[in-house]
């Protein structure tokens, strides 16, 4: 008899309730494939706010937002409460005489939601914006820019004390601002507690009323990996058909109507999906303060210990902490596996040696494996338009939801991902040549990742991560280095000592590669590991000739590690110019692994 805890991929998955896989697949002539699902986008309404409403209504007595207060316990917010606040906000937006977008600097809060919703409802559209940007110092200059782009007629910067030194140096061009001191910012400014106090006219009700699908509802920033963030203008009819793609795929196993417990920022696409998923769908959103970064993960352990969920969503880097946790500590395990039906993963491709260990000890704790999906989007599309939405042990991007294209466009051996949708953005804001690069001859939006089937003959099986064309770049010899996948098949050889690495560089002799482990790690042993690596690499290209460990973390504030946790590889090689020249220097350094 085998034992399925030596042989986790035998054991069943628990069972969930996704949507069911029926495919069309057309063959063009010219190499490319077109994919798209024959289960049509399930009926909804694009007006959110009013969608928001109606749930209120039916859902007023029950917690809708969960937040530690200073004394550790779990504060609620009511439905009831969310949407009373939300409705003065609106009013008081609606009754304010300067005009354009609510640009919103503020961390996952009450305050969050309810203006970013009040923005919505008033037709002025929300531009959410990393707090980063008012940390970083300097002529903040990104937050400039945006504010630039977007011309805001108000800022709400919730935290006084984080923002106050960015907005006395920028100018605003005449917004208002809101904020939580307003004593403390030196400058003009609102109480965030007195717009709450406007009373509620029956032009709130008529304002939502007359929302159309085509209105801009969110203002989203890129993430600026290759220079400064582009705008991304979303309509509520974008919104909305995304936010049905995803539920209609995988919600009734993720159960959005239920427990959720998240830490992914609210100024981003995923955790914007989440906030908006679970606010219309019914659930209860525990905020999670932590985040997969040292010093602040140890309070999502804390939070997972705690609270049981069915589904979990994390970025690759947050996973493979996670993993670590999991097998130190048995009382987490049980807590984390008791109710879990579903885990996604974003950002990035997930390492297969972190998803075996996942599934070891799901099934070490139930007998079963858990269904792990992928959630493939970015800022253009909203969120996900391809999921994994059927039983896999295999790691990728999946498969079209209902009402999205995708449009498989050859390079190679592998294929570039465009798509079409109603959750495709038109384009880029006042960036018209940016735009039209965007997008093909056929209106396809250019993804720039690169991808292929895990069976050629059997496209229901999903497709796989094969690189980033951005990541990709040739050594002095011409050689084409494909540094996703290279880079994923390294993580997987050094694991679980390196917790990520950065590939160097553009015209380069040779590859070399920096790395962050986790804490003392040996470079005897990463050498032999680089060395069994490259035993395995058919191109010079692929086989790492210097490594050199990194002993400071990325830095947020410079933009090496981006608020979801992935890393930025040009910030890093731009900042750390130094450690690079170490590794490419005629004679190495003692701290240099030569592999020479």
């Amino acid at each position: 008899m085998v034992d399925i805890l030596e042989k986790p991929r035998l054991a069943p998955f628990r069972p969930t309730d996704l949507m069911p896989v029926d495919l069309d697949v057309e063959r063009r002539a010219d190499g490319a494939i077109l994919i798209r699902s024959r289960v049509p986008l399930a009926p909804h309404d694009p007006n959110l706010p009013r969608a928001f409403a109606e749930r209120a209504a039916k859902s007023g007595d029950w917690p809708a937002l969960a937040h530690r207060g200073p004394d550790g316990q779990w504060s609620y917010t009511r439905f009831a409460d969310l949407k009373r606040d939300m409705d003065a906000a609106t009013q008081w937006l609606i009754d304010l005489p300067e005009k354009g977008p609510v640009l919103i600097l503020a961390g996952n809060t009450r305050a969050f939601a309810v203006i970013s919703f009040a923005a919505l409802a008033s037709g002025r559209s929300a531009c959410p914006v990393s707090t980063t940007y008012a940390a970083l110092g300097g002529d903040y200059g990104r937050l400039a820019h945006v504010i630039d782009k977007v011309k805001p007629g108000v800022i709400f910067a919730e935290n006084t004390k984080a923002c106050a030194a960015a907005l006395s140096a920028l100018d605003l061009g005449g917004a208002v601002i809101v904020t939580g001191d307003p004593e403390g910012l030196g400058k003009p400014a609102i109480a965030y507690y007195a717009i709450l106090e406007t009373p509620v006219t029956a032009e709130v009700d008529a304002r939502i009323a007359s929302l159309r699908p085509e209105d801009r509802a969110l203002l989203m920033l890129t993430s600026g990996s290759t220079g400064l963030p582009k705008v991304v203008p979303i309509t509520f009819a974008n919104l909305a058909a995304n936010t049905t793609q995803c539920i209609q795929t995988i919600g009734k196993a993720a159960g959005w109507d239920s427990v959720m417990l998240d830490w992914l920022p609210w100024h981003h696409a995923a955790g914007a999906f989440v906030l908006r998923a679970t606010l219309l769908e019914g659930g209860v959103l525990y905020i999670d303060d932590g985040k997969p970064a040292p010093g602040l993960f140890e309070t999502s352990i804390a939070n997972l210990r705690e609270i049981s969920v069915r589904y979990f969503n994390n970025v690759p880097l947050g996973y493979a902490m996670l993993v670590d946790a999991l097998e130190r500590d048995p009382v987490l395990r049980t807590a984390f596996f008791k109710d879990m039906r579903l885990m996604l993963y974003g950002g990035a491709g997930l390492s297969q040696s972190v998803h075996d260990r996942l599934q070891a000890m799901a099934v070490a704790e139930t007998g079963h494996r858990i269904m792990m999906t992928s959630g493939y989007g970015m800022t253009e599309t909203v969120s996900a338009f391809m999921v994994i939405h059927f039983e896999s042990d295999k790691v990728g991007i999946g498969l079209p939801a209902p009402g999205a294209v995708v449009k498989l466009w050859p390079v190679g051996d592998r294929y570039e991902v465009r798509v079409k949708g109603p959750q495709v953005t038109a384009g880029y804001l006042d960036e018209p040549e940016k735009t039209a690069a965007a997008f093909d001859d056929e209106g396809y939006y250019r993804t720039g990742d690169l991808a292929v089937f895990h069976d050629p003959n059997d496209p229901t099986q999903g497709l796989a991560f094969a690189g980033r064309a951005a990541e990709e770049f040739k050594l002095s010899s011409g050689t084409w280095v494909y540094g996703g996948a290279l880079r994923e098949g390294l993580l997987r050889a050094l694991s679980p000592h390196v917790t990520d690495l950065v590939l160097c560089d553009d015209g380069r002799p040779y590859l070399g590669v920096m790395l962050w482990t986790k804490g003392e790690v040996d470079p005897a042993d990463i050498a032999e590991r680089l060395r069994a690596f490259n035993a395995g690499q058919t191109g010079g290209a692929a086989r790492v000739r210097r490594a050199l460990v990194l002993t400071t973390p990325p830095d947020a504030n410079a933009h090496e590690i981006s608020d979801k946790g992935t890393i930025n590889r040009r910030a890093v090689i731009d900042r750390r110019v130094g450690e690079v020249e170490r590794l490419f220097a005629e004679s190495p350094d003692a701290g240099v692994i030569d592999l020479s």
